[in-house]
């Protein structure tokens, strides 16, 4: 056992352990100084500090903050106040040239701190900021890109979003009302947010990630927005060109294939017990909705390109999100009385009615009274159904609205999924 360098009675440090934290803080100063070294070099201009800065500033955050328990607390914090003092005046003379950056003033102070929690044994939660500071430097220019490509409206719709997150929902009463106490405003205010929010993402990432990226990532990213969207749009370019079907199967596949994770994300979300009863069994049907869908996509190579792009009309539909949150608390009033009146059979019924519609309002609904009013199974058998008569939905509507030979692919495709989801049904 190592003799302990620092033994106040409430900090011990062995020698050991001060090596490998001093060595944790050298590596985090060399990382942050290779990026802003780098970022100077790319960008042509002067940065006042690069590896050798931003280690030395480490070290002297780790060292810092070991005179803290060894000399005495003032002087950490004289330490501190020169620290900023240097920052200050190397800012001053970058603001008289015409320079008024912050961001490299502002990633030393950090990394000073840094070196303090590497010293302090936080190296996990010192290795997790580096990781987030060093992301942030290293993406200026697509950040500069996606500002300059966001809209008036998605700014606004942004504004309103955090308004009401802010100044609307902490203010909805968090009690219960309603038959057997299952309904609470505040509850039905988050699942709003929740699903409003989610859309407002999707809508950002198929503006920046899924047009003209790929018809796989277009589903993906599509199928995050709405899947039953994804598969109108691409049902009706299968029609407008056949030799497109093969394509348009992939997307609306692999939209389908997000579904499932969707569902498994709010079942997590809003009730992690039955997440651990219910992961596996969805695990086995995503698996073979992406391996058909992928399998597929590897399969496409020599098929005619087609536009990917699919937009969502809105960027945040605050209107849709409230329609929204009333299906969801008659969803749950319904699926609470098949519980209660109906038994087994009308929940199973019910969920399946109400996964013609939305899958969404089904799998918060079953999640919440799962525990309390369900039993886990049956909550799992419950959404399963739901997620099958959705996946109806959209077959129907990709038979319907597309071209023969995308028929053939959707056969395929949710033949597979559909025969999986059965036996993890009979399995449960």
């Amino acid at each position: 056992m190592d003799d302990f360098l620092i033994d106040t009675g409430t900090f011990q440090l062995s020698q050991t352990d001060f090596i490998i934290r001093l060595f944790v803080a050298i590596g985090i100063g060399a990382i942050i100084g290779l990026e802003r070294e780098h970022a100077a070099i790319k960008e042509k201009t002067e940065s006042f500090a690069g590896i050798r800065t931003f280690i030395m500033v480490l070290v002297l955050g780790f060292v810092g903050s070991m005179t803290f328990y060894v000399l005495s607390p003032w002087v950490y914090f004289s330490i501190i106040l020169v620290v900023g003092i240097l920052t200050g005046i190397s800012y001053w003379f970058k603001a008289t040239g015409g320079d008024i950056g912050t961001t490299t003033d502002f990633t030393v102070l950090i990394g000073f701190l840094l070196g303090g929690l590497s010293f302090l044994g936080y190296i996990t939660i010192s290795l997790m900021i580096t990781v987030v500071v060093v992301v942030v430097l290293s993406s200026k220019p697509k950040l500069h890109f996606i500002i300059g490509k966001i809209t008036e409206d998605e700014l606004y719709d942004f504004i309103r979003y955090v308004v009401v997150a802010l100044l609307v929902f902490p203010f909805l009463p968090d009690r219960n009302f309603g038959p057997n106490n299952i309904l609470n405003p505040r509850e039905i205010g988050w699942v709003i947010l929740l699903t409003s929010g989610l859309g407002f993402i999707g809508y950002l990432l198929m503006k920046f990630l899924g047009a003209k990226r790929g018809i796989l990532l277009s589903g993906i990213v599509g199928g995050l927005v709405s899947s039953t969207a994804v598969t109108w749009v691409f049902a009706k370019k299968s029609k407008e060109n056949d030799e497109h079907s093969h394509s348009c199967a992939i997307a609306i596949l692999a939209a389908s294939s997000i579904m499932i994770i969707r569902v498994l994300v709010l079942i997590f979300v809003f009730n992690k017990a039955l997440f651990d009863a219910s992961w596996l069994a969805f695990s086995l049907v995503f698996v073979a909705a992406i391996g058909v869908t992928v399998f597929l996509y590897i399969k496409q190579k020599g098929s005619p390109k087609i536009e990917t792009s699919f937009r969502q009309n809105k960027p945040l539909d605050l209107q849709g999100a409230i329609l929204f949150g009333v299906i969801y608390t008659v969803v749950l009033l319904v699926v609470n009385y098949a519980n209660e009146h109906l038994g087994e059979k009308g929940l199973i019924v019910s969920s399946g009615f109400a996964g013609l519609s939305d899958i969404d309002a089904i799998t918060i609904s079953v999640s919440k009274l799962a525990g309390a009013k369900l039993d886990y199974s049956l909550a799992l058998k419950a959404v399963l159904i739901a997620t099958i008569s959705n996946t109806l939905v959209k077959m129907g509507i990709g038979i319907w609205a597309g071209s023969i030979a995308l028929r053939k692919y959707l056969y395929i495709g949710y033949g597979m999924i559909f025969l999986t989801a059965i036996l993890v049904y009979l399995w449960l």
